[in-house]
């Protein structure tokens, strides 16, 4: 029987390029993502001659992560891209309470309820693969992207520490992506097309699935995608806060673009 796969985020950007590899390597799929467009990823992924399922729903919420699995059917998931995310330019005082509440929501509850849910399957059959997509934003202080940085040191930190938790388990093995900006609609979904980081020249989102996918079937822990991101990884972790707070101002302030 044919391998699943299921990829979150999947209408455009990474999630969107995650499943048109796993459709490469022969996966069946389960794409999803909270908006119509997943459809059409759905008919543009069928082209690999695999057999596509899409689901449109909402991830920042335990229904949306139900229904998700529901459609699934009783399938075996042999592999999760838990890749949805949402993220949220500008002030945090200046920006609405349901605005940062979902991009907490989709970025650590729905996630983290989708890990759980998924894994437990996987742990007790000893087979399964998880991708998640962290940030190398996670690594540093938010100015103007405080709530989106901040769920991006959570989802690097707790898959580091369930990752020890699974330790010694055989056949499941847990993998962060970790990218640096990337050519996708997260700039202009989170109001950050006026900012150094909006306007500058980013990664290409088929690079960095490919890294993250070819990183999950290596058995690595995380990979850092892009060797420019990797030198600013390593440095963050010698550089005092407030500095690197500084560092994201001037490529997150609104107006540092213009």
């Amino acid at each position: 029987m044919r391998q699943l796969a299921i990829v979150t985020g999947a209408s455009t950007g990474i999630g969107f390029e995650l499943a048109h590899i796993a459709a490469q390597n022969g996966y069946d799929l389960l794409v999803a993502a909270d908006e119509p467009l997943i459809e059409a990823a759905a008919r543009d992924l069928e082209t690999h001659g695999t057999q596509v399922r899409s689901v449109e729903c909402d991830l920042s919420t335990m229904e949306g992560v139900d229904r998700l699995l529901e459609a699934a059917q009783g399938s075996t998931i042999d592999v999760l891209c838990a890749n949805a995310g949402r993220g949220l330019g500008h002030a945090f005082l200046e920006q609405d309470v349901a605005d940062w509440r979902r991009v907490i929501d989709t970025n650590v509850t729905g996630t983290v309820y989708l890990l759980q849910r998924v894994l437990k399957d996987m742990v007790a059959r000893n087979a399964g693969k998880v991708l998640v997509t962290g940030s190398i934003a996670g690594l540093m202080p938010g100015t103007y992207q405080a709530v989106y940085n901040a769920t991006k040191a959570f989802i690097d930190n707790f898959t580091d520490g369930l990752r020890g938790e699974l330790k010694g388990v055989e056949g499941v093995t847990l993998t962060t992506l970790m990218p640096g900006p990337t050519e996708t609609e997260f700039f202009e979904r989170g109001d950050l097309l006026d900012t150094n980081v909006g306007t500058s020249k980013k990664d290409d989102p088929a690079k960095v699935a490919k890294d993250g996918w070819d990183a999950l079937f290596s058995g690595k822990s995380h990979i850092v995608s892009g060797w420019k991101n990797k030198i600013q990884a390593a440095a963050s972790h010698v550089t005092p806060t407030p500095v690197l707070a500084e560092m994201h101002r001037r490529m997150a302030e609104p107006g540092s673009g213009e």
